[in-house]
């Protein structure tokens, strides 16, 4: 049984119901019931030869089964007599429906989010909760509602590239939980995404997401313990991931259309460029930072951009550069604290690093930040 071919068929047939008539909610179950009977039936049977088709043609009964159950009998007659005839299914106007529909403005982030990897990505509610560390319940109820609120929507207008790349990620930036690798399954979505539609923005997030990703096995010590990127093995870098991530963002960038993901991913491709973290162009990752300060106006943005000055221009550079950004900016006082080091105030940076890390957005920050604090601390002369 490949489940790998029938996650990735999953989003086009969901689509096809939709696209006939089928309220979203009433599809996707459609589409579920159809997918246990490929289970039931296809290890015994073998795969047909036409497998989308086949899932189209079962989830369309199985929706048609569900409708006959309801008041409307005239329309659910007028629908069996629609039913188109088996064959092939056209799969990337549909697909790319399907992401417009999961990333819609009325969804709340969380919401589109767990959506999109339900309905797009062809996960169960319960790896969706296991990736989120929520439980399954509270992950259903999440799903159900959002399912709701699209049921209504017509898309009769073009959908919204940037609002999916959102979307999409904010999955990648999700983490790891569970046993689903929400960075890989990001990818993948990504990758699909890409197929379907032609948009250099598109190419430019796969791009910074294979240049992330590709850095993974260095990020955490055997212990688990946060390694910063100036002192991972780039040995232990995926090549074969930052050579196509590099390739992707040379073919988008080719079009002239820059856009915020494709300047991210250049800073993304100046790191992985670099043999060592002494030889990294500083200077030209500060330049992409001020285009993409300028697509984005975006504080983070100009946080980081300080912290690239810091190494380009020195640290006392990169402090004023930091001045220009409001303290409350998550990670404000940790890149400060990072500065003043760099600048030989060891005392204000061991107080910053506690202080970051008193605020830190997870445990292995707050730890990473802590150890940061105390090797300080435990220098001769600043201990108390």
């Amino acid at each position: 049984m490949d489940e790998v071919l029938l996650r990735t068929l999953t989003p086009g047939v969901l689509a096809a119901l939709v696209r006939r008539g089928a309220d979203f909610a009433s599809a996707e179950d459609a589409v579920q019931e159809a997918l246990v009977e490929a289970f039931r039936t296809w290890p015994e049977a073998g795969a047909p030869r036409d497998p989308k088709g086949w899932l189209v043609t079962v989830a369309w009964r199985k929706f048609l089964d569900g409708a006959r159950a309801e008041s409307a009998r005239r329309r659910r007659e007028e629908l069996v007599h629609e039913e188109p005839e088996p064959g092939p299914v056209p799969e990337a106007d549909d697909t790319l429906r399907l992401y417009f529909l999961c990333a819609h403005p009325s969804l709340t982030p969380s919401s589109a989010v767990a959506l999109t990897l339900r309905a797009v990505g062809g996960l169960t509610t319960r790896q969706i909760a296991q990736a989120y560390l929520v439980p399954e319940a509270t992950m259903a109820q999440r799903i159900s509602r959002a399912k709701r609120t699209v049921s209504t929507v017509r898309l009769d207008r073009p959908g919204d590239v940037a609002t999916v790349l959102r979307v999409l990620y904010l999955v990648f930036n999700e983490g790891y939980g569970g046993d689903l690798d929400l960075a890989a399954e990001a990818i993948r979505l990504t990758r699909q995404l890409a197929a379907a539609v032609d948009h250099p923005e598109v190419a430019g997030l796969l791009a910074l997401m294979l240049l992330h990703h590709a850095r993974r096995a260095a990020r955490t010590d055997p212990d688990g313990a946060l390694v910063p990127l100036a002192e991972q093995d780039r040995g232990r870098w995926d090549t074969a991931a930052i050579a196509e991530g590099v390739a992707v963002l040379q073919s988008a960038l080719a079009r002239d259309r820059l856009g915020e993901y494709q300047a991210q991913a250049a800073i993304a491709a100046l790191h992985a460029d670099a043999p060592s973290a002494a030889e990294t162009d500083w200077v030209q990752i500060v330049e992409w930072y001020d285009e993409l300060a300028r697509l984005t106006d975006s504080p983070v943005v100009r946080l980081n951009r300080a912290v690239a000055v810091g190494e380009a221009d020195g640290p006392r550079a990169g402090l004023a550069a930091l001045a220009e950004v409001a303290p409350s900016v998550p990670r404000h006082t940790a890149v400060s604290a990072h500065l003043h080091e760099r600048d030989g105030d060891l005392a204000t940076a061991a107080r910053l690093y506690a202080e970051a890390a008193r605020h830190a957005a997870s445990p292995a920050e707050r730890d990473h930040l802590f150890r940061q604090a105390a090797r300080l601390n435990s220098r001769p002369g600043l201990q108390q």
